[in-house]
């Protein structure tokens, strides 16, 4: 599920390797122009969109987005067509949607990278997870029952993603939440900017050893270790 502006290129490198590493990819277009490469005004005109759009939910709180239904459904008919399990990873604006798919029994491998809804303007917003209570109970649920673990992806300094909406998930879930937190603050050793925020996309750097690659092979064996065939 693709972050702010929209389907761009850097996402779409992404899914390239996710399918080098063996799996079929689906990638939805929910907002802007396929292909379209990032720039402000694009940016600008994606938010405003998505903002006035009701099937996202940007500032209300314990509220699921409407559109997660939808990716729910999409979800489902990959694994009735394929007999496997799915994952999910969603971005900025769609980071916590695969939090609400994580309902489904065929979900078994959810990502939340930079999970940035509800906008965290307000102090009860940045701890908010994007959820109705509802949903997050049958998450817990699944957690314990089936064992199943969710991951998320975040710069420290990333202030669309609080540190509390993070250490929220880990008191909800506990060790059933992997956090994937990347050092931005000033003099990091890797020289990440403090407004860095796009782990697997804009600010990833495809060279090892650095964070953003270390995280983007943290998710490649997750995926593989929660989707191989038991």
């Amino acid at each position: 599920m693709h972050e702010i502006p929209g389907l761009h290129p850097e996402v779409v490198d992404f899914a390239r390797k996710v399918v080098m590493a063996g799996f079929r990819v689906v990638m939805p277009s929910m907002f802007g122009k396929p292909g379209k490469k990032p720039g402000p005004l694009y940016m600008a005109n994606s938010i405003a969109r998505a903002c006035v759009s009701r099937e996202f939910t940007v500032l209300a709180t314990r509220k699921n987005s409407e559109i997660t239904d939808w990716l729910r459904d999409l979800a489902r008919e990959e694994h009735e067509r394929s007999g496997h399990n799915v994952g999910a990873i969603g971005m900025c604006l769609t980071g916590g949607f695969a939090l609400a798919m994580m309902v489904d029994d065929h979900m078994m491998a959810p990502v939340l990278s930079q999970p940035s809804l509800p906008f965290a303007i307000l102090p009860h917003q940045c701890r908010d997870l994007g959820v109705d209570d509802e949903t997050l109970a049958k998450v817990k649920k699944r957690c314990v029952e089936d064992g199943v673990c969710l991951m998320g992806l975040r710069f420290s300094m990333d202030r669309m993603v609080p540190s509390s909406r993070f250490r929220r998930l880990e008191t909800e879930l506990g060790d059933n939440f992997i956090a994937v937190e990347i050092n931005s603050a000033l003099g990091n050793g890797h020289r990440i900017k403090p407004w860095a925020h796009s782990v697997l996309a804009i600010d990833y750097v495809d060279q090892p050893g650095h964070p953003t690659h270390d995280a983007m092979l943290q998710v490649i064996d997750f995926f593989r270790e929660k989707l191989a065939d038991r």
